[in-house]
């Protein structure tokens, strides 16, 4: 369980930077909404800043607008950044929307969604350590330099700071890199800002150069370094963006793991940020959990199963091969057995829909028993309507419970029936066409058959 966060000493705003075209996405989706897990990499990375209880929160955007105000929700301002001059620039489009705010502030980039709330917390008590930094930079060092600007510093306080197109090559030697997140407080940073200029090889008011700026003035910055640079991996390309999903399914299937889930084949099972698994769970080989899933202890979910939306209790089972959609919930020991859709359904104790079933809007009691091939068919071309089937009610193969219909408590409905009107408690429903036996029908039949057959070759 999450433990409540300690809070910060001084009021906390988050910049996020989201004003790039990712134009290597090629997509009409914004780049920062592109999903991992289910959820967008700019939503994952607000709910790292959620922990550390920030005021303000502002977005800044250069296009996408409005797919970025849909999807924040209100909980974040978004300002534009138009055109875009280099983030320097970026985060002074920011200064608007925290008139008035004295606080620290905190840049972060939309496109690095796995940045921990621990990291951005280190860089906040190091802004207010004992020598009081102007700005506190968050470093790492990666296996390839590439062409990440770097951070040219001695016993944690920063020298300089050079992108690497402005490098000379005793700067490029360095493997100290700018990730380019960044602390200061709120009067300091956009004093800061309004005095760094464009003089480089890109014409841009880069952000890093308020640290030489303070430099200059006789400051002192400090950089904070990671020891994971993956969590400060940006995504700008669909690759990129599945390096980025493999990394968080790994770190999830490790977790799920620790805390008590069985996995048969770990690398063939996909979770949703927000799914819950509780302790003695097994999971077999080729599961994908969609948002909103909570499966309780001791419950097992069988192969090549697909849960979105769904409640699973203690000692349920889950397939293999079936679908549970949103809505759908399985009390204790309920059993969904093979090739069977469950959505906005709930199976009360210990009923059964063990094969080839779809069981919508729907109610089953407990102990109930559904044959297969039963369908509710709870959509009459306008609206859906509901079916609810009594306890211990047994519904025979390859029914169909027309809705809205009530089968009562230890009914049966004999199967092939198409059942439209309720059913009382303890009745027998039969809706079937009367059989009809012609003796020597077939018989004659193929034997006309035959001759006509043989005619036709002879033709």
């Amino acid at each position: 369980m999450t433990q409540t966060p300690t809070p910060l000493a001084r009021p906390l705003a988050v910049v996020i930077l989201a004003a790039g075209k990712g134009t290597r996405m090629k997509s009409d989706l914004h780049k920062v909404l592109h999903p991992i897990a289910g959820r967008a990499m700019l939503l994952h990375l607000m709910a790292s800043v959620e922990e550390l209880g920030a005021e303000r929160q502002v977005v800044v955007a250069g296009h996408g607008r409005e797919q970025l105000e849909a999807a924040v929700g209100g909980k974040a301002v978004i300002a534009v950044q138009e055109p875009q001059l280099g983030t320097g620039h970026a985060v002074q489009q920011a200064e608007a929307a925290l008139a008035g705010f004295d606080g620290d502030v905190l840049v972060l980039y939309g496109d690095v969604p796995f940045v921990r709330s621990a990291t951005m917390r280190a860089m906040i008590e190091r802004l207010h350590a004992d020598d009081s930094p102007a700005v506190v930079v968050l470093g790492f060092e990666p296996a390839d330099t590439l062409q990440y600007g770097r951070v040219i510093a001695e016993d944690g306080r920063i020298r300089k700071m050079v992108e690497h197109k402005d490098a000379n090559e005793a700067e490029r030697a360095c493997r100290l890199c700018n990730s380019g997140l960044m602390a200061a407080r709120a009067a300091d940073l956009f004093a800061l800002l309004a005095r760094v200029g464009n003089d480089n090889a890109a014409g841009e008011y880069y952000l890093v150069d308020v640290v030489n700026v303070a430099n200059a003035d006789g400051g002192t910055c400090a950089v904070v370094t990671t020891d994971d640079p993956d969590e400060v991996a940006g995504i700008n390309s669909r690759s990129e963006l599945a390096a980025a999903e493999r990394q968080w399914q790994q770190f999830r299937r490790e977790e799920a793991m620790a805390d008590g889930a069985s996995l048969r084949a770990p690398e063939t099972v996909f979770f949703s940020y927000d799914t819950v698994l509780g302790r003695d769970v097994t999971v077999e080989p080729n599961v994908i959990f969609g948002p909103g899933v909570t499966i309780a202890d001791g419950a097992t979910i069988r192969a090549f199963s697909h849960l979105e939306g769904a409640s699973v209790a203690t000692g349920c089972e889950v397939g293999p091969f079936a679908r549970l959609r949103p809505g759908a919930v399985l009390e204790e020991k309920a059993k969904v057995g093979n090739f069977v859709e469950v959505k906005k359904a709930v199976l009360h104790k210990g009923a059964k829909a063990n094969h080839l079933s779809y069981l919508g809007d729907a109610e089953v009691g407990a102990g109930a028993n559904i044959g297969a091939g039963t369908i509710t068919c709870n959509y009459d071309g306008y609206f859906k309507h509901k079916t609810v089937i009594g306890e211990r009610a047994f519904i025979g193969s390859n029914s169909a419970l027309i809705a809205p219909v009530k089968i009562g408590a230890d009914a049966i409905v004999a199967a092939g029936s198409a059942v439209s009107r309720d059913v009382a408690d303890g009745e027998l429903r039969l809706v079937r066409a009367e059989q009809l036996t012609k003796p020597g029908w077939a018989d004659r039949f193929h034997d006309a058959m035959k001759k006509k057959k043989a005619e036709a070759k002879k033709g």
